[in-house]
């Protein structure tokens, strides 16, 4: 990348790292009807068995209406394996405790496997949020078996400079080592802002500044395939014009152990809207997943299976409809065994 900052620990730091290297009535017929041509050789699924899930912002109509219940028993049909939260409370459904959602979910064969957290809330000292209630934060996540735990807040606690940046690294540090010592992973979901320059440096990518800054042994990324895309759209110039072209995949291929959790979200392209695409439900729009999944699959040891990749819609027309659609499409996906 053509990075050329006036700070030299940081240029050591990016040197450094940046060489780190099913539809609803699925039956237990039609997964054995998979893995019968698995075995045969004909072809093998890309999605990494038992490592489907959800995000369940995309279901919040539904949770907030009917309930944290009816919303398990529809996933459970659709072929997911795992959820991650996006609030513990179910509106008019009436109240739930933690212990009564994490059994829920594993009655319906779920694994929570991870739930985003507000990053901070400056107008509210009392904010359920990282910054203002790390300890409550952190005991709830413990409460539900959570194996991670993060964010879906940009680092713009402190504006868009190097040196603010770098200070919300030490908060997202200090936030890491706190979960690690209850056996979590604490991680951050992109959107596109984050692959913007610094507004004091505009060579420097915000988010090489995060990845450069905060310990690879302590915090984590969740990278959200649609937002990546879009930001490679927006943010594939410098402000003067200058091409800086990046692939959000190199991003993970380089320190594939740092991306555990994704986000499977699609977009129509649409080089007239602002962000380059429309978003759309899984496998009706034009980002390659198949290319995505195989490639990062590919880097992971075998016999290890390491990352989780969760469907979302911001927006859905019908969110089960949509949720039903992503887990047929992801499933679906197959290549020829050696390839």
């Amino acid at each position: 990348m053509s990075r050329t900052p006036k700070d030299a620990e940081l240029t050591r730091r990016l040197s450094r790292r940046n060489v780190l290297g099913v539809v609803a009535g699925a039956t237990a017929a039609t997964l054995l009807g998979t893995a019968t041509a698995e075995a045969h050789g004909r072809s093998r699924a890309v999605l990494p068995p038992g490592r489907l899930g959800i995000q369940l912002y995309s279901l919040r109509d539904k949770v907030s209406t009917l309930g944290f219940a009816p919303v398990f028993t529809e996933l459970e049909k659709y072929g997911y394996d795992e959820i991650e939260f996006a609030g513990y409370s179910q509106g008019s459904a009436g109240a739930i405790t933690l212990a009564q959602l994490k059994r829920l979910a594993r009655d319906h064969g779920l694994n929570p496997i991870g739930s985003h957290v507000g990053y901070y809330d400056n107008n509210n000292p009392g904010a359920y949020t990282f910054a203002q209630n790390l300890t409550k934060v952190l005991d709830d996540a413990e409460a539900l078996g959570l194996k991670h735990i993060g964010t879906a807040s940009g680092p713009f606690r402190y504006g868009s400079t190097v040196d603010g940046w770098k200070r919300a690294a030490e908060d997202f540090n200090t936030y890491g080592a706190a979960a690690r010592k209850r056996g979590m992973k604490f991680y951050q979901h992109n959107h596109a802002e984050e692959f913007s320059f610094a507004t004091d440096q505009p060579d420097v990518r915000l988010y090489d500044v995060l990845l450069a800054e905060t310990d690879p042994d302590l915090v984590y990324l969740e990278m959200d395939i649609f937002w990546a895309y879009a930001a490679q759209f927006r943010f594939g110039k410098k402000a003067d014009g200058t091409p800086a072209p990046f692939d959000p995949l190199d991003y993970v291929l380089r320190q594939p152990d740092r991306y555990p959790l994704f986000h499977v979200k699609d977009g129509i392209r649409d080089d007239t809207a602002r962000d380059g695409y429309r978003m759309s439900d899984v496998g009706d729009g034009d980002i390659d997943y198949k290319t995505f999944l195989s490639r990062v699959t590919a880097r992971t040891p075998r016999g290890r299976a390491y990352h989780h990749w969760q469907t979302e819609h911001d927006n859905p027309v019908e969110s089960f409809a949509f949720a039903r659609k992503s887990s047929e499409h992801l499933h679906s996906l197959r290549e020829r065994c050696g390839e």
